[in-house]
């Protein structure tokens, strides 16, 4: 899956959690308004005096506005733990003291309880949960007529404190679950952000470098043989015009080749020299205009059983031997240039030899041969480079076929 698909999918993930989240949160709603809407009219309904029970409906209404202040907040975990203390509290307040007034009234704790679990961790919630409890115990245990009454007070407390602990731990679990899932795909969400970013630099400094090794063997190579032809044509001009005519002659066929090459560069064709014709006339071409215009001999062979390469292995021995001649032309002093095409059974072998000057490869410095070997090692060939001062220089490059 490319990388800008997987940031979008990880963003809609994030963005689908956090909706669920909302979703939850408003679901715990309408669960509180249910339960307290029906406490409130249990209690009008089902109390024994009419003004207990109108304070009672009055404070369990009051937890409405302090729901909308502060609880909503506290149930989506929005708001600082002061905070969410604060509305705990406040409803330990409201609904104990409704809880006096009215007994009926502690039917809203079945919507308060699970509400300190959002809220806090499972020990706060706990103690919570016991807070809620206190007053409607507290009231029941001092009207409470005999030990019977008590006891089975008690039994039932043990069980609903029981329940709510299991359950609670449960519910505690699934937030923290849920939160550190939010939390985890946010991360991802950020991370591959990153790496998309990431990965965008290195394409385009990767093809900052492949246009940059294009221009260097293709148009920077075709300005210097034009300077060279042109500068050749000038020294002539006077006393020689056919050979001048002659240089300028190629310095017009390699400003029409580099036109061409630069077309081809910024419409992502293939070179030029293999668009309309094979890799050994391309070749043979570029052997001939060295020899040319160096004015020495220079020949092109080809040996094997001709098939076409892959695209990318035409086009790196091309650039290769495009980069040798362009070395021969303006380094080498050389009296006799041979470029020889070999295809063998898996790998077809460029080599390009000429009895000049030489150098010494391990001291050579520029872009051209570093340019040249990255090229060879990304079609997974290889190349070899025998020269020595006074030497001469044999180029060899082998790419699979």
């Amino acid at each position: 899956m490319p990388d800008d698909v997987q940031v979008e999918a990880a963003s809609r993930a994030v963005t689908a959690d956090a909706d669920a989240w909302r979703w939850g949160g408003r679901r715990w709603e309408a669960y509180f308004a249910l339960v307290l809407a029906s406490t409130i009219i249990y209690v009008l309904a089902e109390g024994e005096s009419w003004r207990a029970d109108t304070v009672a409906a009055v404070l369990l209404a009051a937890l409405v506005p302090w729901y909308l202040l502060l609880g909503r907040r506290v149930v989506e975990r929005t708001a600082p733990r002061p905070a969410a203390l604060a509305y705990l509290a406040g409803t330990v307040v409201l609904s104990g003291a409704a809880s006096v007034a009215s007994p009926e009234s502690s039917l809203v704790l079945f919507a308060l309880c699970p509400q300190a679990f959002l809220a806090l961790r499972w020990r706060g919630a706990m103690l919570t949960v016991l807070a809620l409890n206190a007053a409607p115990a507290l009231r029941f245990l001092l009207e409470a007529g005999d030990a019977e009454g008590v006891v089975s007070f008690a039994l039932w407390a043990a069980v609903v404190v029981g329940f709510s602990a299991i359950f609670g731990f449960w519910v505690d679990r699934i937030i923290r679950q849920s939160t550190e899932r939010r939390e985890l795909i946010a991360e991802l969400r950020a991370t591959r952000a990153e790496l998309a970013e990431a990965n965008r630099r290195a394409g385009a400094m990767a093809e900052r470098e492949r246009l940059a090794a294009e221009i260097h063997d293709t148009l920077a190579q075709g300005f210097t043989s034009i300077l060279m032809l042109l500068q050749a044509a000038d020294s002539h001009l006077e006393h020689d015009p056919a050979q001048a005519r002659r240089h300028l002659d190629l310095a017009a066929a390699t400003a029409r080749e580099n036109l061409a090459e630069a077309r081809a560069l910024v419409d992502a064709l293939p070179p030029a020299g293999l668009e309309s014709s094979s890799l050994e006339q391309a070749l043979d071409r570029l052997v001939r205009r060295l020899g040319e215009e160096l004015g020495v001999p220079a020949e092109f062979t080809a040996s094997g059983r001709a098939r076409p390469l892959a695209a990318g292995a035409e086009v790196v021995l091309l650039r290769a031997a495009q980069e040798a001649t362009a070395n021969i032309r303006k380094h080498a002093g050389a009296a006799h240039v041979s470029v020889r095409l070999t295809y063998g059974s898996g790998a077809a072998v460029l080599q390009v030899r000429d009895d000049g000057e030489g150098f010494d490869p391990d001291a050579a410095r520029g872009f051209g041969l570093r340019g040249m070997r990255e090229r060879v090692a990304q079609a997974g060939g290889r190349l070899e480079v025998d020269s020595a001062p006074g030497a001469g220089t044999v180029l060899t490059v082998e790419v699979p076929a």
